[in-house]
């Protein structure tokens, strides 16, 4: 695979990230929405009233947060599609992470560190593949083994 094919298939892969991040945060508004509403309008005192809506701030809190994160995603997703300088940055922050998502999310991460850092990204983004590693470079002609 050439360097345009990894980078579109990093950036392909990382929006779908951001869309199963999406999916996670409405699950956590259902969730945690449903059982704080559920507990403070049949809740048998204030303590469960009171517990219950403090349920519901803490899921909202963490649905907003789990979105912002796809947001981060998705932006990141375009930007290395476009192959724009800013998306081996934002891949990079990206891909370290996803390696706390396990098992797609670390996956994604190695994946996305092993391009972003390896000479394929550079040459990509910097301009610099095959600089410093040996097993890259052309030996020189035989002429010139003597």
């Amino acid at each position: 695979m050439t360097a345009k094919e990894h980078n579109n298939l990093l950036g392909i892969f990382i929006l779908i990230q951001g869309g199963l991040t999406v999916f996670v945060g409405i699950l956590l508004v259902l969730i945690y929405g449903g059982m704080g509403v559920a507990l403070m309008g049949a809740g048998p005192d204030q303590e469960a009233k009171f517990a219950g809506g403090i349920i519901f701030v803490i899921g909202m809190v963490c649905a907003v947060v789990v979105i912002a994160f796809s947001a981060l995603y998705f932006y990141t997703g375009i930007k290395i599609r476009k192959v724009q300088n800013i998306g081996r940055t934002l891949g990079i922050i990206v891909s370290v992470l996803s390696l706390f998502s396990f098992p797609l999310g670390t996956a994604l991460g190695v994946y996305g560190l092993w391009f972003f850092l390896g000479d394929l990204g550079k040459g990509l983004y910097l301009g610099t593949a095959g600089n410093g590693n040996p097993f890259t470079q052309v030996p020189p002609p035989p002429n010139s083994w003597q």
